[in-house]
């Protein structure tokens, strides 16, 4: 399982939000399960809730994914850097065929894009 988590969800992790610590649970103790965040996200995440990229980044079961060129270019072309980053890393890789599913607590953000959601506001 291959998840992204997006600017609001790493808030959402800093506050508590029990989906989102066992998302983290999950990721460092059960094979299969991976944890991304983007750095543009991460970086808004941390201007929300100041401390949180640092916590998140030390995190065993995170893997922080750095701009690089190709996901540059496509920020380009978006609004904001954390959603733009975040779909970016959602899409098809090499190392993820299928994609990657974007866990967030703003669902209504993601809504007409063609990203898979999951939903932690509830």
């Amino acid at each position: 399982m291959h998840i992204v988590l997006d600017d609001t969800a790493m808030t959402a992790a800093g506050q508590g939000n029990v989906l989102a610590s066992r998302l983290i649970h999950r990721a460092h103790v059960e094979a299969g399960w991976f944890l991304y965040a983007p750095a543009c996200a991460l970086v808004e995440a941390d201007r929300a809730r100041p401390g949180a990229a640092e916590h998140l980044a030390a995190l065993p079961g995170i893997t922080v994914l750095d701009l690089d060129l190709s996901a540059a270019l496509a920020l380009a072309r978006q609004e904001t850097w954390a959603a733009a980053h975040s779909q970016f890393a959602a899409q098809p890789t090499p190392d993820r065929p299928d994609g990657a599913v974007i866990a967030t607590a703003a669902p209504d953000r993601w809504e007409g894009e063609s990203v898979r959601v999951l939903d932690l506001s509830t």
